[in-house]
């Protein structure tokens, strides 16, 4: 019997590829579900300005969960769906309803404090596992966070002053 899976790759290493792409697809649901919520309730001075960013990161969000779960299937393996099911092993927890807009950037930025070193961690393990679409993936959303990280940083700061 093979060692390998469909696309070449060690099975047991994409086993715990798919289990750690999973936990991360949790963590995504929320954070997205989250965000709309934001999106939704968001008031104030800066209600304009937040509540396109709140609608540009759910759309964004949304397209990485599709994404996720479409490399845990090219994997081999079943994405989760279920919400009761990502209650339980997220680290991002449902938000209560938060309509400031400081308060609301700072929930972002911490749920961004949970994801990245998830994905740097799955970087690490499908470089490992020889998996470049996976690396591949990891290495984009991390880039891209990053940066949002700097400017919802920056609006925190201008919103100090």
């Amino acid at each position: 019997m093979s060692k390998l899976n469909a696309i070449g790759l060690n099975k047991k290493k994409a086993d715990e590829l798919a289990e750690n792409l999973n936990v991360l697809l949790a963590n995504y649901s929320i954070f997205y579900q989250n965000t709309r919520g934001l999106h939704w309730n968001i008031k104030g001075d800066k209600f304009f300005e937040l509540h396109l960013k709140f609608e540009e990161l759910y759309n964004d969000l949304l397209l990485k969960i599709d994404e996720v779960a479409e490399r845990i299937l090219t994997l081999g393996h079943t994405p989760h769906h279920n919400y009761s099911q990502y209650i339980k092993v997220a680290s991002i927890k449902e938000s209560k309803q938060v309509s400031s807009g400081v308060l609301a950037v700072e929930e972002v930025l911490n749920n961004f404090q949970i994801i990245l070193p998830l994905q740097r961690a799955l970087l690490t393990l499908s470089g490992e596992a020889e998996d470049e679409g996976t690396s591949a993936l990891m290495s984009d959303y991390i880039r891209a966070q990053e940066k949002l990280v700097w400017m919802y940083g920056a609006f925190m700061n201008r919103e100090k002053h």
